[in-house]
């Protein structure tokens, strides 16, 4: 029977009622704070297109993380930006890497909260790509098995620092073996993986670039990262990542890959991420900025819609905001 027996406005009639019916929740322990980490002392850079967000050194990190840890977000996931570049990516897999000061330091003052290690080449390479660069006859090319050697020392380095969570982002096939072979011949067996098995060649990604200063100095990524078209070859790669010793996966972007992260849910039994990257987050601080949006209701829709197509934990550089509305 429908209208007028059924009236589905009765469960909206009140905030109380709306409260009790309501299917998905965001919550603050929902949520993982990205953090740049750069050279220096006293450094706490704005980043430009990315409003509210900045680059920290490593001491003014440390003032930071009592807000974080007073937020009740449990986690932060971190991003270097070396002192300097090279071919071989030195600074991601070097004992006194920026991030393995930084897990280092975090550890030491707020134990507690957890921290993920992005894994990564784009911000250490000379060339701004996310691995070993060969050079062929038609041009370059990354060369994938060259990358994964780098990618198991890396893993290593960022464990031995502290990081909680290892999260290969380069994309590279086979990396999530290499790491876990590698984790688990260094003693690290009990270390997870976080793997970023759907990530989409995405023009999403611009302002991302500018914070963690990692523009490709030729060419783009589209030869690792995924056609923004294609739906199934997401699942392939998770599935082979899972197969590989992936203890939870993500897919980035968030917004635009919805459906895919709903397939993502439905298909796997691992916890699954979301990244709601840079161009999401700064898209929104541009339209608040000048008066367009309410900013505080389309971030918390935002991230509720991110958490209802299926993510267990989102990625975010709203993470602060969001923690003291959801609080409010």
């Amino acid at each position: 029977m429908s209208f007028p027996i059924h009236r589905l406005r009765r469960l909206r009639s009140s905030p109380a009622l709306r409260d009790i019916v309501r299917e998905t929740r965001l919550d603050p322990q929902d949520l993982i704070l990205p953090l740049f980490i750069r050279p220096g002392k006293g450094e706490k850079r704005p980043i430009a297109s990315m409003p509210g967000v900045f680059q920290y050194s490593v001491d003014e990190l440390a003032r930071a993380l009592k807000e974080i840890k007073a937020s009740g977000i449990p986690g932060v996931i971190l991003f270097g930006i070396p002192e300097r570049k090279d071919e071989r990516a030195s600074g991601a897999y070097s004992a006194d890497g920026i991030v393995q000061q930084a897990a280092e330091a975090i550890k030491e003052k707020t134990p507690e909260l957890m921290v993920l290690a992005d894994l990564c080449f784009c911000e250490y390479t000379s060339h701004g790509h996310c691995g070993v660069i060969r050079k062929t006859k038609s041009g370059f090319v990354l060369d994938n098995d060259a990358t994964l050697d780098l990618a198991a020392k890396t893993a290593v380095s960022q464990a031995k620092a502290g990081a909680d969570v290892i999260a290969p982002s380069g994309m590279a096939d086979g990396q999530v073996a290499a790491i876990r072979k590698a984790l688990d011949s260094a003693g690290f067996q009990d270390t997870p993986i976080l793997a970023y098995a759907a990530k989409y060649a995405s023009a999403f990604y611009g302002p991302f670039r500018d914070a963690a200063e990692s523009p490709p100095q030729f060419g783009d990524r589209s030869t690792y990262q995924m056609d923004p078209a294609n739906a199934r070859e997401a699942l392939r790669e998770v599935a082979l990542d899972v197969e590989e010793g992936a203890d939870m996966v993500m897919v980035k972007p968030a917004l635009p890959y919805l459906d895919v992260l709903k397939a993502v849910r439905e298909r796997f039994e691992l916890p699954t991420a979301a990244y709601n990257v840079s161009g999401e987050y700064s898209m929104l601080k541009a339209a608040a900025e000048r008066g367009w949006i309410d900013e505080r209701r389309t971030v918390l829709e935002t991230l509720t819609s991110i958490k209802r197509a299926g993510a267990d934990f989102i990625l975010t550089y709203h993470a602060l905001d969001a923690a003291r509305w959801l609080d409010g």
